[in-house]
Parts: structure tokens; sequence; C-alpha cells
């Protein structure tokens, strides 16, 4: 009788929002603009019985169904901040039904929902196969979690771009929208949700004993591994199944948990009963938000992304609650050492570089196969392809240069401005001057991207600088900044028009658009902005010894960090303008010039080793989808993120 006391009692405050939610249903039924016509009454009644009611509750399930996940989630990894967004299953999900859509349209037929676990079991697999032997390490399951999703993101949109159509819909699809015309969804996710909530109750037990360590919970009798499989596949299951059916909505797995053990819930019975109905309340209060900020029939933007701008403040206020902030795990520490510095031969580098500046010029395909551009062929090509590498040649510059700053600056190996949200950043302050001028010229849009990536680089500083720039919590707050700004991308590119257009075109990092104006202000950038990085080489030596240190040696340590800073944000807004937020190059050049001798020498060759992936991969994108061009952005992503899964993957063989 006392537990059932103290359970009534967590849902008390519920009670209260859920009278606030029911209110503000009631406020969207009041206030959407009335029908006119003789039929009014009866479409006045078709609407609300197939479109809003069904919506209502569609919000209310789906919310149940992510926050029962993100429970179970949380509970058999032991991580607070662990949920389908952060692990990288709904955009597995996603991305597993895009493929399905574009090659197999018969797979979605027979079972949507079978095509969207698979995809999200898949990545949830792979989160756990880089962390498992880190002993799912909070950082190393986010950081994987992550470094997924962003593949799939690439790999979507190169098959949707590689088919030429789509594109838009997908967009608007993934940001999770709930109008509904039918009551389909709402009654599958209902069915789904029933079976998740008896399968739960059944795990009780062994979940309450996984609280315990494995030693004490195997004397218990529990099979580790069976059970963290099952409550997984469970999770999974229900994650997928929203995705599935209502594309991606973010988050909220994360903050029903969170909100859940505010309101004082401590045993896995009260979370367990308290965050699905935390979820439902609050997905359900920002859906009708969304509706009564809107204008007419139209949503402010899909809930999905509104829940999503929850996601980076809730991942910025449970950064205390995760664990070890100042000690950098050895899976993020281990790629620096991987590669011995060396007396650095440059020669095979700058003949790469050569080679592939060469093919970038000459070598092609066209309608009749591949062919060498030669004589007058050559000169009509020139004028189409030179821009193009120059400016995919100084963004590689720029982007390694910044992601060596960063590198510096925080003393952490895994700063860099794509998973930093630097970039990210950089893509709001293109939105905010949208917004406030509507055509602005190239000027002016890139002063608002320097401003977007200086903003999100400062907060996110401001953040980590409380841990003394502690590794753990550098990345956070990086990714906290990158959800929150690519959340507000989401609203803006699921509005459409123009503004939308402008943002995915930059989002994608097509370098198809690149003229001699681009290719000009790429290149003056690059000089202007990374050879003063020279200079400064003292600077970049000291500061990864920490403050007290640069103290010590009469380095200004505040005046540098800004300084430094200020060039990273300009450095990141230029490069990400011609090639998009996605590219990984700032994290891979850094990494792969740690061979050559520090300094000057090393900088140089990290923006060389920059300028030649970027170069590489626009070359690349230009011919393997032939006609079809993917843009350069996201292919440079389809090359790095392996290549970082690979860097995770040695640091915990070398560190488990």
């Amino acid at each position: 009788m006392a537990d059932i006391g103290s359970s009534l009692r967590l849902l008390r405050p519920w009670v209260g929002l859920g009278l606030l939610a029911l209110a503000l249903f009631a406020a969207v039924l009041e206030t959407r603009p009335s029908l006119l016509g003789p039929d009014a009454l009866a479409l006045d009644r078709i609407l609300l019985m197939h479109s809003l009611l069904p919506r209502a509750a569609t919000a209310l399930l789906c919310g149940a169904a992510l926050g029962l996940s993100g429970a179970l989630l949380q509970r058999v990894l032991r991580n607070p901040i662990a949920d389908p967004s952060t692990l990288g299953i709904a955009a597995g999900a996603q991305l597993a039904l895009t493929l399905a859509m574009t090659f197999a349209p018969a797979l979605v037929a027979v079972s949507r929902e079978g095509v969207a676990l698979a995809g999200g079991a898949a990545a949830a697999a792979g989160v756990l196969a880089l962390s498992w032997k880190r002993g799912l390490d909070p950082v190393i399951v986010v950081l994987s979690g992550m470094v997924i999703s962003m593949i799939a993101a690439a790999l979507g949109a190169f098959v949707v771009l590689a088919r030429g159509e789509y594109l838009m819909s997908l967009y608007i699809w993934g940001a999770g929208s709930l109008s509904l015309q039918s009551w389909d969804a709402p009654i599958t996710i209902a069915t789904r949700l029933s079976v998740g909530v008896v399968a739960a109750v059944l795990l009780l037990r062994p979940l309450a004993i996984l609280g315990l360590d494995d030693a004490g919970a195997r004397s218990l009798g529990v099979g580790l591994l069976a059970t963290r499989l099952m409550v997984m596949l469970l999770a999974v299951w229900l994650a997928a199944t929203v995705t599935a059916e209502v594309g991606i909505i973010g988050f909220v797995g994360l903050a029903a948990p969170a909100f859940a053990r505010l309101a004082g819930a401590r045993t896995p019975r009260q979370i367990l009963l308290v965050a699905p109905i935390a979820g439902a309340v609050v997905l359900s209060i920002t859906d009708s938000a969304v509706q009564l900020a809107g204008s007419g029939f139209a949503d402010l933007a899909p809930t999905g992304a509104a829940t999503a701008l929850l996601g980076g403040p809730l991942l910025l206020w449970l950064l205390p609650r995760v664990r070890s902030t100042d000690r950098a795990p050895a899976g993020l520490v281990a790629p620096l050492s991987m590669l011995k510095p060396s007396s650095g031969n440059a020669t095979p580098l700058l003949l790469l570089a050569a080679a592939l500046i060469v093919l970038a010029l000459l070598v092609g395909r066209g309608p009749d196969g591949w062919d060498i551009a030669t004589g007058d062929l050559f000169s009509e090509l020139l004028a189409f392809r030179g821009p193009r590498l120059v400016a995919a040649g100084a963004a590689g510059v720029m982007l390694a240069a910044a992601g060596t700053l960063m590198q510096r600056i925080t003393a952490n190996p895994m700063a860099s401005p794509e998973l930093l949200g630097v970039g990210a950043g950089s893509g709001v302050g293109l939105a905010a001057v949208l917004f406030l001028v509507g055509f602005p010229g190239p000027i002016l849009m890139l002063g608002g991207m320097a401003a977007g990536a200086l903003v999100a680089l400062i907060v996110m500083l401001i953040v980590a600088a409380r841990s003394s720039f502690g590794p753990e919590r550098l990345l956070l707050a990086g990714i906290a900044v990158g959800a929150f700004s690519m959340a507000i991308l989401s609203a803006v590119l699921a509005g459409g028009g123009m503004r939308a257009y402008a943002l995915l075109v930059w989002l994608s990092g097509s370098t198809n658009r690149v003229g001699p104006f681009e290719a000009t202000t790429a290149l003056v950038a690059a000089l202007v902005l990374a050879a003063p990085l020279f200079l400064f080489a003292r600077w970049l030596d000291i500061l990864p010894l920490g403050a007290d240190v640069g103290r010590c040696v009469g380095l200004k340590v505040g005046r540098a960090r800004l300084v430094l800073a200020l060039f990273a944000a300009g450095l990141t807004a230029i490069s990400s303008f011609i090639v998009g937020p996605l590219s990984l190059v700032g994290l891979l050049a850094p990494h792969l010039a740690a061979r050559f001798p520090r300094g000057r020498t090393r900088l140089a060759a990290a923006m060389l080793i920059g300028a030649t992936l970027l170069i590489g991969a626009d070359w690349l994108s230009r011919i393997v989808a032939f006609p079809y061009q993917v843009p350069v952005g996201l292919f440079a992503a389809l090359i790095g993120g392996p290549y970082l899964l690979r860097l995770l993957r040695h640091g915990d063989a070398n560190h488990g």
C-alpha cells in the first residue's frame, strides 16, 4: 500500500500538466479556422474525427512509447543521456525506410514497421559494438550514436539525391509531423505500446537487479547478456514503431525519464510508470503549441523538430549528472597516440594532391562513358571544374585549420567544427539572416554564418570551461549545441519556401553552384584567415598544456583562446558556406597530420591534408553517381564517418 501511495504522489504533478494539455487541445479546437459552405458542418465533423482526434491520440501514444523506450535504454545502459535520438536508433530506422522506399518499395508495403525495426536495431547494434569493450561508457555510447546518426543522414541524402526525387518531402517527414488523415497510426502504436508495457512489467525484477553491478546481478541469477538484449530489443522496437509511423520525434525519450526523476521517481517501477506519462504529456503539449502558434491549418513547425528544440538545453542540464568530467575516455585519447610523430615526409602527400588536381581537371564521365578532357574540351570544362577545385581545396584548408585550432584550444582530440556543432551554428546564423532580410547577398550571408558559428563556439566554451574543458563535458556540450542548432534548421526546412531551399542547398554542401565569386571568396578567406595562424604556433603548442602552464610561461590564456576562437569561427563559417556542416574534414585532417612534427609543420600538413581530402571528395562526388552529382559535403562525411568509427574501435582495442 505504501508503494502504491508513493506512486500516486509521483503522478500528482502530471495530473495538472495533463489538464494543461487538455486545455491546449481544447484551444486548438476552438481557434482553428471555420470552414465555409453548405457542407461546412459535415466537413468539420470529418476533420475532427479523422484528423484532429487521431493526431491528439498519436501525440499521447508516441510520447508514451518514446518515454518507455528511453526509460528502458537508460536503465539497461546505466546512462542518463541514452535515448533513441542519441543512440542513432531513429536515424537508423529512417535510413532503412529511405533505402526500402527507394530500392524495394514492396518491403515497405509488406511491413514498414519491420523495415524500421531492422534499421534501428542495426544502428543500436553498431553503437553497442563500438562501446561494449569500454563498458558502455556514456560518452562513448553517445558519441558512437551521434556518428552513426551522421553517417545514416549522409547515406539517406546520398540515396535520395542519386535518385533525384522526394528530397524535400523526406526532410519534412523526417522532422516528425503528426498531421494525420486516419486512425491507422494511433491504432498501430497503441497495439505495440500495450505489448511493450506488458513486457516491461514482466521485466521489472531483472531491471531492478540491473541497477547492481554485474557481479551482484549474476549472483542473483540474472542472465545479464540475455536480459540486456531483450530490453534493448523492446526499446528499439518501440522507437522504430514511432519512427515508421510519424518520422523522428527527437529527445522525448531523453526528456521523459529525466522529468520522472525530477518529479521524485527513483525505483525502476516508479520510473517506468511515470516516464510514459511524462512523455505523453510533453509531446501533447508541444503538438498543441505548434498548432496554436501556426497560421490557419499550417503548424509553426513539425512537432518532432519542436521537441528537438528541448533536447539541447536538456542535455546541458543533464551534463553534471554524467560521471567523470575531467577524465578523457581512453577511446577518445587513443586516436592521437595511434599516429606516432615522425619526420613527416610530405612528398607522398604533395604527389597525391597534385595527382588529384590533375584528375579533377582532366578526368570525368559523360553520356558515352569516361573521358579525358584535352584541347577545346578542356578549355570549356575548366570554367566549371576550376572554380569547384579551388573552392573545395580552400574549404579543406579552412576546415583543417579550424579543427586544429579547436583541438589545441580545448586540448581535446575529438574537437572539430562538425562534432561540436559550430558548423550547425553557422547554419542558424544563415537562417536568421534569411528571415531578417529575405534575399541577402553573399557577404551578408557570410556575416550571419560567422556570427552564428561564433555564438555556438562561445556557448560551448563557456559550458565546457566549468569543467576546465574536460573532454566529456566539452563533447556533450558540443553535441547539445549541435542538436539545438539542427532542430532550428529542421523547423525552417519543414516550413518550405525559398528560405528552406537556400538552407537545403547549404546543408547538403553542394559545390554545383560554385562559380568564380565563391571560389575567389574561399581562396581569399583561406589566405587571410589561415595564413596568419602560423604566427600563433607558440600559442598552439602551449594551450594544450593547460591554463596554469600557459600563465607560467607568460601567455595570456584568455586572450589567446578568444583570438583563436574568432579565427576558428570565421574559418568554419566560410568553409561550411562552401561544403556544408557535415564533412568531418575538420576532425580528420588534424588527426592525419599527427605524424608530422609539432608546430607550423603540423599545421601546414593538416591544411594540405584537408585540401586533398575535399578535392578528392569533390572529384569522386562528381563521377560515382553520374549523371547525378553528390554534394561534396555529404560525400566527405561518408568517408570521414567510418574513419572516426575506426578510431574509436582502435581506442577500445588499445585500452579495453
